[in-house]
């Protein structure tokens, strides 16, 4: 009785649009109408000049195919394209039959490379102070929307709202902050937040709550548990609580700390990958930071289940190797890259040294992956406000490069056909006569 819905086909091209241009929602609407390329990619079988839906509509489509059917849509292509390159294609009991085998004795091929990176959020870098006036100024805000209903009757209370944003902006503006100045003001902009939110629990009591939006509602309660977290690291003297707010807007955001030289820190959702042939794989994202090494035995059984065998070796970063891991590996056979564990030796045998470095420069491929997900995609500054649409986001970005590697091969397999026919050397012939 309502609305159709969307073909899959409109829903998931118009995601690979977007991702492969760079556009946003209502660039995207705008270009699939104004292109019949476009229009034909998304199966549109007759030119039409007329917007093909609305733009908040891509919002509802990135919920649409989340985390699991973007990963599946990407298996299904990957193991499409194998079939078709081997020429024969290989059903799940084949898989079943080639990894049967336990221990050393069953079949590995291939290489595996594992290793881990932080998809940005779009949030700017957080300070307890700035964070603090947010909260204060989204809860003034609260204030007025409650007090309307009685501005007849009652006086506005006082919130001393231009003293605390001369207070905040006196803090702001030096160049160089001590640690007393930095306390000092942020004991000043919590007073106001707590001042702020016993405002807001007597005017619930004569105004109705219900005046406020879902969005007021929400920030309501983040305000609150900001409150009570900066609180608590204020009265204990301390920079680090567990499940830490860094963003009303998006308070799923956690920090990750990464360590890395230039970036200690990050913000965003920490997404576990692995690269075979140069394609990618999700094996895991979380937003809370999580121990990486803990992934390696299942992204191997991912590697087993996709391909039906076990890979010859694993190339990862030190993390990996952990006696758990190792132990693992030795069983079923796989060279596990990097060095040994314990007290590091003082003379490496040449041939140790020379396998040491090429594990490095192989597993340099998925570093490269990720260079391309964040200088060539949006994987550096994911712009998804819910944490469902910012995943979503994230398993395009590999989908599309898995999509470019994939056209890649097969115009190299049309060129070399040409090659190999002769055909190539008629084409040429014919072009330098056109064009001369």
């Amino acid at each position: 009785m309502g609305a159709p819905a969307k073909a899959a086909r409109i829903v998931l091209g118009a995601l690979i649009i977007q991702e492969k241009l760079g556009l946003t929602d209502e660039e995207v609407v705008e270009q699939i109408r104004e292109n019949p390329y476009l229009q034909y990619f998304i199966r549109y079988g007759e030119y039409r000049d007329e917007e093909p839906f609305e733009a908040s509509m891509m919002v509802h489509f990135r919920k649409r195919l989340g985390l699991a059917e973007l990963s599946g849509i990407n298996e299904l292509i990957h193991s499409t394209h194998c079939t078709r390159k081997s020429g024969s294609p290989s059903t799940d009991k084949d898989k079943e039959d080639k990894g049967s085998g336990s221990g050393g004795g069953s079949e590995k091929r291939g290489k595996l490379i594992l290793d881990t990176s932080c998809a940005q959020a779009d949030i700017h870098y957080p300070k307890d102070l700035s964070l603090l006036n947010e909260a204060r100024e989204k809860s003034e805000r609260i204030i007025d929307r409650l007090h309307e209903p009685l501005k007849r009757d009652e006086k506005k209370v006082r919130t001393y709202r231009e003293r605390a944003r001369r207070d905040y902006l006196k803090a702001a503006k030096k160049r160089r902050l001590t640690s007393k100045e930095l306390r000092k003001a942020i004991g000043k902009q919590l007073r106001y937040v707590r001042r702020d939110l016993q405002h807001i629990e007597s005017l619930a009591e004569k105004s109705s709550i219900e005046r406020l939006s879902g969005k007021e509602y929400r920030d309501l309660l983040v305000i609150g548990e900001v409150y009570r977290q900066q609180e608590q690291m204020y009265e204990s003297g301390t920079k680090r609580i567990e499940d830490r707010i860094v963003s009303i807007s998006q308070p799923h955001v956690r920090p990750i700390v990464r360590g890395k030289a230039g970036r200690p820190v990050e913000f965003g959702e920490k997404v576990s990958v692995s690269l075979v042939n140069g394609y990618s794989f999700i094996g895991r994202m979380s937003w809370d930071n999580f121990n990486e090494s803990k992934d390696l035995i299942g992204q191997i059984d991912g590697y087993r289940k996709r391909f039906g065998y076990y890979p010859e070796s694993v190339h990862a970063d030190r993390i990996y190797r952990t006696r758990e891991n190792l132990r693992y590996c030795e069983r079923h056979g796989i060279r596990l890259s990097g060095p040994k564990l314990g007290r590091p030796r003082k003379e490496i045998e040449r041939e140790e040294k020379k396998q040491m470095r090429q594990d490095e420069l192989v597993r340099n491929a998925i570093e490269g992956k990720f260079g391309q997900g964040k200088r060539r995609f949006r994987l550096a500054c994911i712009r998804g406000k819910l944490p469902e649409t910012s995943g979503s986001m994230i398993a395009m970005v590999f989908l599309v490069m898995n999509l470019e590697k994939l056209l890649k091969e097969v115009f190299l397999r049309f060129l070399w056909g040409l090659i190999l026919s002769g055909l190539y050397r008629h084409w040429r012939r014919f072009a330098y006569n056109l064009v001369g």
